[in-house]
């Protein structure tokens, strides 16, 4: 049993949620200091958390099932559960079918405006396992399935939203979608082969470098812009200069001409800079005088 649920995990890839994950409980953070000037209940963020999870092991899931026939055939996946049949489709779908029940119980749990959107995120989550197969501009589409997070937290809290949010929202896209083009240089010779569209193989791994470089400095402007519409205080700023010194970092570790040190840049940096940036923007709503 146990080693099943480690081979679902790893199938869902459920720490990544850690990237998504703390952008939308800043949104939920600054929608009950805007609102309510207090924060969220324990309730609230409990079925926040639930339904995040829940829409990304569906949507991850479904990932998996829709790219089988490229997973058998990357040497880079090739060793991922559906396609060495350690999990078999029809369990794959009957979880995906219970993560998607899960979710509606979660957004029904919040409010009735984010059960009537519950549908639509995950027809965004949904659509984005398709994009490989006919534009190079795929890593956007991932970037906002996940950059939606915030806006449907601050939704989950407040049951309206607040048009700032789009603002987060713009900049998780473009965080996503730099570093999912950074990944994808990985697979350039494979999505040539298998016909597949990726930023990398369109413009050559150099240029998609500086595209991805491009999209995190546009995180660091849209971060900054956002601090100020709030008027935030001094630790969201200083959240935003680790951020701008994490993303350089994580960028200095991928050459052209060498991508061996890609995983780290990936998992790693990208994980601290979600959790860092949940610590400084929680500090500066903590001190911060709505």
């Amino acid at each position: 049993m146990a080693g099943r649920i480690r081979t679902v995990l790893e199938m869902i890839k459920f720490e990544h949620s850690v990237f998504a994950l703390p952008f939308a409980l800043v949104g939920a953070l600054l929608a009950a200091r805007v609102t309510t000037h207090g924060w969220p209940t324990l309730r609230q963020i409990l079925w926040i958390v639930v339904a995040m999870v829940a829409a990304r092991s569906a949507a991850m899931t479904i990932n998996r099932i829709v790219d089988l026939r490229y997973d058998k055939e990357n040497p880079r996946t090739k060793t991922r559960a559906l396609a060495t049949g350690a999990l078999s489709v029809s369990f794959a779908w009957a979880f995906t079918v219970a993560a998607i029940v899960l979710f509606f119980a979660s957004a029904w749990q919040l409010n009735p405006l984010a059960l009537k959107l519950a549908p639509l995120a995950l027809a965004i989550l949904f659509f984005y396992s398709y994009t490989k197969r006919f534009t190079h501009w795929s890593h956007l589409f991932l970037g906002f399935a996940l950059g939606i997070s915030p806006a449907a937290a601050w939704i989950a809290i407040t049951g309206s939203l607040d048009w700032r949010m789009l603002i987060l929202c713009a900049a998780v896209t473009l965080w996503v979608g730099g570093f999912d083009v950074l990944y994808a240089c990985q697979d350039i010779q494979f999505d040539a082969e298998a016909g597949l569209y990726s930023v990398p193989k369109r413009f050559g791994i150099a240029n998609a470098l500086l595209i991805a470089r491009g999209m995190h400095v546009g995180v660091v402007i849209l971060l900054s812009w956002l601090a100020a519409s709030f008027g935030l205080p001094w630790p969201a700023w200083a959240g935003i200069a680790v951020v701008a010194a994490l993303l350089g970092y994580e960028h200095s570790l991928v050459k052209a001409n060498d991508l061996s040190k890609l995983n780290a840049a990936f998992f790693t940096v990208n994980g601290y800079i979600s959790m860092l940036f949940l610590l400084f923007w929680g500090a500066a709503v903590a001190v911060w005088r709505v």
